[in-house]
């Protein structure tokens, strides 16, 4: 069986490539190359070289600027906040108490709710709320801030529970029986010998939670729509609106989706090596 594999593995991968190399490869290039043109449709690119670049950059509203400081400190607290959660939830329900799978199943089932179904849900919620101050939702962009953080903290903290719970089944009990012999109080026995197991799932979680913040849309638009004045903007909304909304700026708004593809690789794969560096190897 495994010489027929070493034969004929490039017919097993060709599938995968080709979907790969259709649905990825082919869009990103033809992506790139859009954001050096000014173009409404492919077919009537013409080669600008960098002023698509320039454009989104030097605009006079500063949308463009203000959004990405904006999505990365939401990136950067919503990481945090989630992963913070959906560990204590999991440390909480890895203790086999009465209803454990209920509870487990009441924290996952946001996750399986639409993006714009959610918030809209909560922007009814928010909104009933902050009307007793005589605000809502859009009046300050930290409203929208805070509004989408809660949203997302909802919605993701179930799913990162999930992973957390496996990690931490997946733990020899031995060990934890040792440290529980040598007199190591609740929090030695998590810091030293929980914690370090757990990077591989601290890994998959805040790369999953990371990427997540940076690419949220369908809350935003939900929620916000990017007002008061597009100042509750979250980066990949600019670049729709940007690319939609405004005549002219298709070029810019292609710009903006390749300088955003980069940021969030380069941060992603910063996380990954900084995290992977730690596992603990079993």
């Amino acid at each position: 069986m495994e010489r027929y594999i070493k034969r004929y593995w490039p017919i097993f991968v060709l599938p995968t490539m080709l979907a790969f190399a259709i649905g990825f490869v082919v869009p990103f290039v033809t992506g790139l190359y859009l954001s050096f043109c000014d173009f409404t449709t492919i077919s009537n690119a013409t080669f600008v070289g960098f002023a698509n670049y320039v454009k989104a950059f030097t605009d006079s509203s500063g949308e463009f600027i203000h959004s990405l400081w904006f999505t990365m400190l939401f990136a950067g607290i919503s990481t945090v906040l989630i992963n913070i959660f959906g560990l204590v939830i999991a440390l909480l329900l890895v203790r086999g108490f009465k209803g454990t799978n209920l509870f487990r199943t009441v924290f996952f089932m946001p996750n399986l709710i639409g993006g714009i179904v959610l918030g809209w849900l909560w922007q009814v919620i928010i909104n009933g709320v902050l009307a007793k101050y005589n605000v809502n939702i859009t009046t300050n962009e930290w409203y929208g801030f805070w509004s989408m953080m809660i949203v997302m903290l909802w919605q993701q903290a179930g799913y990162m529970m999930i992973i957390y719970i496996s990690g931490l089944q997946s733990i020899p009990g031995e060990m934890i029986e040792a440290a529980s012999i040598d007199g190591a109080t609740a929090w030695q026995t998590f810091r030293h010998i929980k914690m370090p197991m757990l990077m591989p799932s601290i890994t998959i979680c805040t790369f999953l939670t990371l990427t997540n913040g940076f690419k949220l849309f369908d809350q935003n638009l939900a929620l916000t729509n990017g007002m008061p004045s597009n100042r509750s903007q979250l980066l990949a909304l600019n670049i729709y609106s940007t690319f939609y909304g405004r005549t002219g700026w298709a070029g810019a708004g292609q710009a903006k989706a390749v300088v955003f593809s980069l940021i969030v690789a380069i941060i992603a794969i910063i996380q990954l090596r900084a995290t992977h560096d730690k596992e603990v190897q079993q």
